[in-house]
């Protein structure tokens, strides 16, 4: 395919798979089941946060979560008690256990109390055509309280060459408009054009298979690719791609 054809294509498959009904087999589901844009953002982060491996377990787990918060993310996560944050320690998703759920509530406290929440913090290092560093500096305000060491690699680094996968997911979700009904659009002082693709196992294989990507590795120099090739078709929103290579490698098992 030119890219004329190319762009046509990823296109279709766009509008083919960004719909309501997406939401149904998907874990941005979980944050959409709330009102207040406070619930909304800490429930998908958290369930970002634990976005990977098969995506029924990521919704089960997401719910468990959301059953431990009380149905109350934002209230949880501004006033639990000690005692309350203890029912954190029975949560389990693959690597990611109890005292690093706790970390990550007291991280978001820490963000909310101190900082005014995730947006400001985002949009205040929002600089340039994308938001890879902007990751970094919130991931170090994050980890300012006092936490174990091994719950930093559930908040990834694009400076340490992460691709920053689950984080990129939550900025897009954030960012993207709401007018397909699947994302939120909360955020009005980021642009749709610096965010990067959510870059996985699915969305890579496509990615290489349709010439936007060579780089063989899933890493942040991928990422940097791919948003080259993406920003080419479609500067103003290249991240609405994301629907059609992850439709396309998911459920149409396109390599």
């Amino acid at each position: 395919m030119n890219r004329k054809e190319l762009k046509a294509f990823l296109d279709a498959k766009t509008l083919q798979y960004q719909r309501p009904d997406f939401l149904s087999s998907d874990p941005i589901q979980i944050p959409h089941r709330f009102q207040d844009q406070s619930d909304i953002e800490i429930a998908a982060f958290l369930t970002a946060t634990i976005a990977w491996g098969n995506r029924l377990s990521i919704i089960r787990s997401a719910n468990k979560m959301m059953e431990i918060m009380d149905e109350a993310p934002y209230d949880f996560v501004t006033s639990a008690s000690e005692k309350e944050l203890n029912k954190s320690a029975q949560f389990v998703h693959r690597t990611f256990n109890g005292i690093d759920f706790t970390t990550f509530v007291k991280g978001l406290r820490h963000l909310y109390k101190n900082y005014g929440g995730m947006e400001p913090l985002f949009t205040q290092y929002a600089k340039g055509d994308d938001l890879q560093e902007a990751i970094t500096k919130v991931r170090s305000h994050f980890f300012e309280i006092p936490h174990l060491k091994r719950s930093e690699k559930h908040f990834s680094d694009p400076g340490r060459g992460s691709a920053a996968k689950r984080l990129n997911m939550f900025l897009r979700w954030m960012v993207r408009p709401s007018d397909s009904g699947v994302d939120f659009g909360l955020w009005n002082q980021i642009s749709p054009a610096q965010l990067s693709c959510p870059l996985d196992v699915h969305s890579g294989k496509v990615a290489r298979a349709l010439g936007l990507l060579t780089r063989k590795q899933n890493d942040s120099r991928a990422v940097q690719e791919l948003d080259s090739a993406l920003r080419a078709l479609d500067p103003e929103d290249p991240v609405k791609y994301d629907f059609a290579l992850f439709g396309l490698g998911v459920f149409e098992k396109f390599e």
